[in-house]
């Protein structure tokens, strides 16, 4: 290994710079010194001018940190032996600042976008004005087009994390912050009511400081449940249906006889309440919770837009002509006063239907509810006849504008969220399937020993038990605790399967997936509780099992069990019986955890290229479902960037990915911003569907060698660290918080699939959000630099033309560059300086040399060739939206590091005052939501 350079423990990359575009980003700083100021004057009025005065102390110290005036070990002096109480309100409002800044950033970032269209300018890549000029000039034809697109689908699926802890109180006001300067953007002082903005804000920003961050209590898994939904009302109910409906009327004037989308192309999906890896809080009444309270909230929005639709279509039967299938619908309605208002008659039958349907399917009485005695709807489509109706009848008669407003709205609504608003994901781990099955088979007689089974013996005991119709067990069979909470569970998504539609759970995800008797278990499961029937002609398969793959090895081999599975004519039946579609999951997190950044990239790339290819031999439809987490190390980045950089053929018209922890609320929270992310999804899946993004051609299998090279070259040097460097754990646990991150209230699951000490059994996210809380940010970077620096000194050619290849590959492949932008958004976002302070906990100080030391030589090796592939002195060259974040915001991160390093040294020497452990949640709370892809 290369000897180590001499690298500054001071912050360095884009951070080192004091211009980034001033004059652009003035407008933003403003907002932030506006909204800094007010927070200050709330923080002086609340707390004391002692505490206002250590809060301004901190930041103006922090900020000559990164002038490098002064060392940070001075800065971190002021919080030696700080009286926790007043810690506590210092981390409060460096948090708070945190979140005002997310807000003042994403006001800027709509103040540019509206800066380039009145310009005139070209519309930016990744909006779907872009796209669409691009697929003009490609002069695809309709037959192409069609074909690609048949079964579209993007799915953001909302995942629980324990990153987002904030509650709803605080997120309603940060929205309300949001909206106020979103006037004073337009330039105005005061609110449509007259007062004014600032006073507004001040208000506003007072509710904030007054209201705790955090819950007290452990975050329950009801309470995940409750936050995944909040993002309807918000966003999603206004925003899906609009992009839905813009979408298809892009597509269709295009190719008008293509009869593309028939089904909306964007339908959200969820985990929380359905993902039972790893947490033993996901039961069956939890599931059916999570199920019932997605529909009742669809069911709820409906409500409400029908009695506002009810005042709006107020129309006189002597004014205007309807169609006679709107007078049959609304003559079931028989009020006397509105005999002669036709359409609110009809809408009140569509309501007191809907409000019948409510009764039926929900747990709980659904508000605006009505009782005219008619019968429910038995299936959403149902609903949207009579909405279709309504509309007919508005356009045959010269009303096409009222058709086109929140009627339009409300049956682009019904279409992508039915009666089941979001498609609930099943997940478990394979070792429970097989502890289970094997149970199963046990009691019933038909195998005593099932795990002593070997592979083959396994699959043929699993497919003739799948052709069989008799259940392995009854309800009064005697189980274990496992195989009942197991059964209760699959039994609950099949209610809801016939409740609330088959798009209610529509997957059922199979976590370390590594054969196919792991594919069949789960099968076994899904016949015992109906939702799956393979003995006869006709499949019943309203469920697909999706393998996930996760370890480095196991996406090696993911191809070979998919066709393996394909081989069998039973399994190769439930395909055919779910359209020849077939769902594969890949692990960003596990895969990243087990070999490392650049290994795990390289292994997600190469595994697509294969399941394309058994894809392309087998005849099926393949859906890959992406497992990122908001953070690089997990699979993170900008999602356009990442979507154009997948193999040829893997996005193929569908793409479903999960979203997770503060990103969600930073990409959802609000309608324009949801809107600019989910176009962007969408932008990003023509784009990689229908055009050549890959740009390699005929040398394509040659860039493939290079990164085979380079991805073991990183997962050896990653694995000496990680897995072979002896009390690396130790370290580990010493010098970050994630031994507090399961003992303080953070998320409703377990840091560890199993009670274990194990790097592979910890979960990614707490490893993740580790390393990024102690700002370094491993998983996002390390052992790419020795790769590189071994690859170009390892070869026939002069190091200078290896070096060229490289370069020639960050310009012309688009997986590659992206690799290496998001590689540079982690380094900037690290700091060896204050990764250096959290290395002082570790008590042994010779593990913290072998360990730290590494750790900073493998960082500079890193910078080098990253600075030597892309020609750029500067990390963040390609990001100037990140570069003005980490400019403007991270000094004040500073402080909040220093206090959790300073809190967790007493916690550990045994200080158990409540104050000291909620200072640590705080500063977490902060960081996480000011980094913004932390977890």
């Amino acid at each position: 290994m290369a000897e180590a350079p001499d690298v500054s423990l001071e912050p360095i990359g884009a951070v080192q710079r004091t211009q980034v575009g001033r004059e652009a980003t003035e407008p933003m700083r403003e907002d932030i010194r506006l909204l800094g100021a007010i927070l200050g004057d709330t923080v002086r009025e609340q707390n004391g001018d002692e505490v206002f005065d250590l809060v301004e102390k901190a930041r103006v110290e922090s900020f000559r940190v990164r002038r490098s005036e002064i060392d940070r070990s001075e800065l971190a002096q002021l919080f030696d032996g700080i009286d926790v109480h007043q810690a506590i309100p210092v981390i409060r409002a460096f948090s708070h600042f945190a979140l005002l800044a997310n807000v003042a950033e994403d006001i800027h970032r709509e103040r540019r976008r509206a800066i380039h269209v009145a310009a005139g300018e070209a519309p930016q890549n990744s909006t779907l004005a872009a796209t669409y000029a691009k697929l003009d000039a490609a002069q695809l034809d309709a037959a192409t087009v069609q074909k690609a697109l048949t079964g579209a689908l993007v799915a953001p699926v909302i995942t629980a994390h324990p990153t987002e802890t904030r509650r709803r109180t605080v997120f309603d006001t940060q929205h309300r912050i949001t909206q106020l300067m979103r006037v004073r953007l337009h330039g105005q002082d005061e609110t449509e009511d007259g007062r004014p903005v600032e006073t507004e804000l001040r208000r506003q920003i007072l509710t904030l400081w007054q209201t705790a961050l955090i819950r007290l209590s452990r975050l329950k898994i009801q309470d995940e449940i409750e936050v995944g939904l909040r993002y309807y009302p918000a966003a999603f109910f206004d925003v899906i249906p609009k992009v839905n409906a813009e979408v298809r009327e892009a597509l269709r004037t295009r190719w008008p006889d293509a009869g593309l989308l028939p089904e909306p192309i964007l339908r959200p999906g969820s985990w929380i309440g359905g993902d039972r890896d790893g947490n033993p809080n996901v039961t069956a009444e939890v599931v059916r919770l999570a199920t019932g309270s997605a529909s009742y909230t669809a069911l709820g929005h409906y409500f409400a837009e029908l009695n506002k639709l009810e005042q709006e279509l107020s129309m006189s039967a002597r004014l205007v002509k309807t169609t006679d299938a709107l007078v049959a619908l609304a003559d079931a309605c028989h009020e006397p006063a509105r005999m002669d208002e036709p359409y609110r008659r009809a809408l009140r039958v569509v309501h007191a239907r809907l409000t019948a349907t409510g009764q039926k399917i929900l747990d709980r009485e659904p508000a605006h509810t009505l009782d005219l005695g008619l019968e429910p709807y038995e299936t959403p489509d149902e609903l949207l006849a009579d909405l279709n109706t309504i509309d007919a009848s508005l356009r045959a008669h010269g009303s096409t504008l009222l058709a086109d407003d929140r009627l339009a709205r409300l049956r682009e609504a019904v279409d992508v969220f039915g009666f089941h608003l979001s498609s609930l994901d099943m997940r478990q781990n394979s070792e429970v399937h097989e502890e289970v099955v094997a149970e199963l088979l046990s009691w019933a007689g038909v195998h005593p020993d099932y795990a002593s089974l070997s592979e083959p013996e396994r699959v043929e005991v699993l497919a003739a038990e799948l052709k069989t119709r008799r259940p392995l067990v009854r309800d009064d069979s005697e189980l274990s605790e496992l195989a009942r909470k197991e059964l209760d569970i699959v039994f609950a998504a099949a209610r809801a399967v016939t409740v609330f539609g088959p798009e209610a759970v529509p997957n059922y995800i199979i976590s370390m997936c590594q054969s196919v008797s792991d594919m069949l278990e789960a099968a076994i499961l899904l016949k015992e509780s109906g939702l799956l029937d393979v003995s006869g002609e006709d499949v019943y398969a309203p469920v697909g099992i999706v393998p996930l793959f996760e370890t480095i090895d196991d996406l090696q081999h993911g191809a070979s069990i998919l066709e393996s599975a394909l081989d069998l004519p039973l399994y190769r039946a439930m395909v055919h019986a779910r359209g020849e579609s077939q769902e594969v999951m890949l692990g960003y997190s596990d895969s990243n955890k087990d070999g490392g950044y650049l290994a795990a990239n390289w292994a997600l790339y190469r595994a697509e290229l294969d399941l394309v290819e058994s894809a392309r031999k087998t005849g099926i439809r393949l859906r890959l479902f992406h497992g990122r987490g908001g953070t690089v190390g997990r699979g993170g980045g900008p999602s356009y960037d990442a979507i154009l950089a997948q193999p040829p053929g893997a996005v193929n018209g569908s793409l479903r990915l999960t979203e997770q922890g503060e990103v969600i609320a930073a990409k959802y929270a609000e309608p324009r911003i949801a809107h600019r992310n989910l176009e962007t999804l969408l932008a990003a899946t023509l784009e990689s569907t229908l055009l050549d993004t890959e740009g390699l051609g005929d040398l394509a299998e040659q860039a493939y060698e290079v990164l085979d090279d380079l991805a073991a070259r990183a997962q050896r040097a990653y694995a000496e660290l990680v897995h072979e460097t002896p009390g690396f754990v130790d370290y580990f646990k010493a010098s970050t918080p994630v031994s507090e991150i399961g003992s303080l209230n953070i998320g409703s699951r377990p840091t560890s699939r199993k009670p274990t000490t194990s790097i592979s059994d910890l979960r990614a996210i707490p490893w993740v959000l580790a390393w990024s809380q102690s700002r370094v940010m491993l998983p996002g970077w390390y052992g790419t630099g020795t790769a590189v620096e071994e690859w170009i000194a390892d070869g026939p050619e002069s190091p200078e033309a290896r070096l060229e290849v490289l370069q020639e590959l960050y310009k012309n492949w688009p997986f590659f560059a992206t690799v290496l932008s998001n590689m540079a958004q982690v380094l900037a976002k690290a700091d060896m300086g204050l990764a250096a302070r959290y290395s002082e906990l570790v008590d042994d100080e010779e593990l913290r040399a072998r360990v730290f030391d590494k750790i900073v030589a493998e960082y500079g090796r890193t910078l080098r060739v990253h600075q030597l592939i892309t020609g750029q002195d500067d990390l963040l060259a390609d990001n100037p939206a990140l570069a003005r974040s980490v400019f403007n915001r991270f000094p004040y991160l500073e402080p909040l590091n220093h206090l959790q390093v300073e809190l967790l040294r007493r916690y550990r020497s045994g200080d158990d005052d409540e104050l000291v452990q909620r200072g640590i949640l705080l500063t977490m709370s902060g960081l996480a939501s000011a980094l913004r892809n932390s977890g």
